[in-house]
């Protein structure tokens, strides 16, 4: 039997990614001047916050149940590859935060940082047992809605 992994490990992952996220779009909000740009960065800062709430309760409600990898280890490799990338492990928010230059730039990275949750939720689904999908379908629903926002914003903006 291969190593197992707990879902409300890998929500807890999920949650510390939201909470980067979240200090992120803070951390651009106070880079621009400008009232709309300043808002919109403050509004997506407040929308992470929420999920974190969102998402603890989530990861309160869901059973302590395990799913099996093919091989020792397979399974938590993996999450841990989507979770500790450079994204998340190597660049913190305030590094991210330096590069933002303009208002297309900062876009771009919201979009970046949503379609990553999008992945790691998605890739969670395959290895959960089907009780606990829709709890993690309810995290992916949510990243979508910022990831059609900010792109809806992009057009706009380019």
């Amino acid at each position: 039997m291969g190593n197992l992994f707990n879902v409300p490990e890998i929500l807890d992952m999920g949650i510390e990614k939201e909470k980067k996220r979240r200090d992120f779009y803070g951390l651009v909000a106070e880079k621009f001047s400008e009232k709309n740009m300043k808002g919109l960065f403050t509004q997506l800062r407040d929308w992470e916050e929420a999920h974190i709430k969102k998402f603890t309760e989530i990861r309160k409600s869901v059973k302590e149940l395990e799913a099996t990898d093919s091989y020792p280890g397979e399974l938590a490799d993996y999450m841990n590859s989507l979770v500790d990338d450079t994204l998340y492990k190597e660049v913190s928010p305030g590094e991210f935060s330096k590069n933002v230059k303009d208002r297309l730039s900062a876009i771009q990275y919201g979009i970046g940082f949503e379609k990553d949750a999008i992945l790691f939720f998605r890739e969670m689904l395959s290895f959960i047992a089907s009780s606990n999908k829709d709890a993690i379908q309810k995290l992916i629903d949510e990243e979508k809605k910022h990831v059609v926002y900010l792109t809806e914003l992009k057009r706009k903006v380019s």
